[in-house]
């Protein structure tokens, strides 16, 4: 059965029209109970992606069978996605990415298959220009309208630099992960597993507390 509506499907046809290069999109299923019913649901998603648009590649891997992939993409659990395009961009989903969720995972494949990047060209050098390892995990849930901005613009810094990874959790997938992390509220962005911030923060104030976390 089709998830997305003729409207949305040529909606969505109308973005990937015309993209550059290709989009892989590793999906990393898991045999753990507790999480592998939202499997079937990820690839239903995949497919209907891929069905759009022949720029949008989909590979299946087993998070446990696989390990030796899972590794080199440090892939930390499953269920899993990584975007790349030719090579990984340190882009992440932990859980599926439904709801608002699903428009993150839309305008991530819009830039890396246009390679593009939308991020205020007064930013774009002060994030290249770090050059420490930055883990960004930003924990959402799939009814939070205030989670989207905050997962792409960890999204769009790891694009402009390869020194920043970006994963969005679901909170409610991984709840004793985010529970890990005292996670009461979301979006809440963790930086380097120590310094943390709760919001949408516009780009400029977002780079501020990534770059307060690394001197």
């Amino acid at each position: 059965m089709a998830l997305l509506s003729n409207e949305d499907r040529e909606y969505l046809k109308g973005l990937f029209t015309g993209m550059k290069r290709d989009v892989n999109i590793m999906l990393f299923t898991t045999e753990e109970k507790n999480f592998c019913s939202f499997c079937n649901d990820i690839k239903e998603i995949l497919e209907e992606l891929k069905s759009l648009s022949d720029k949008i590649k989909t590979h299946e891997y087993s998070f446990e069978k696989d390990k030796s992939i899972a590794d080199e993409y440090s892939v930390k659990r499953g269920p899993a996605l990584v975007l790349k395009a030719d090579k990984d961009l340190g882009i992440k989903y932990y859980g599926i990415p439904a709801g608002y969720e699903f428009s993150s995972l839309v305008e991530d494949i819009v830039d890396i298959g246009n390679d593009t990047i939308s991020v205020d060209e007064s930013l774009v050098e002060k994030v290249k220009s770090i050059d420490v390892p930055v883990h960004l995990q930003v924990f959402v849930t799939h009814t939070c309208p205030y989670c989207p901005p905050a997962v792409r613009t960890a999204h769009k810094f790891a694009m402009l630099n390869e020194n920043i990874k970006a994963d969005m959790i679901d909170s409610n997938t991984f709840y004793e992960y985010a529970n890990s992390y005292g996670v009461q509220g979301v979006p809440r962005v963790v930086i380097n597993e120590k310094h943390h911030f709760e919001g949408a923060l516009p780009e400029e104030e977002y780079l501020k507390q990534i770059l307060n976390a690394i001197m």
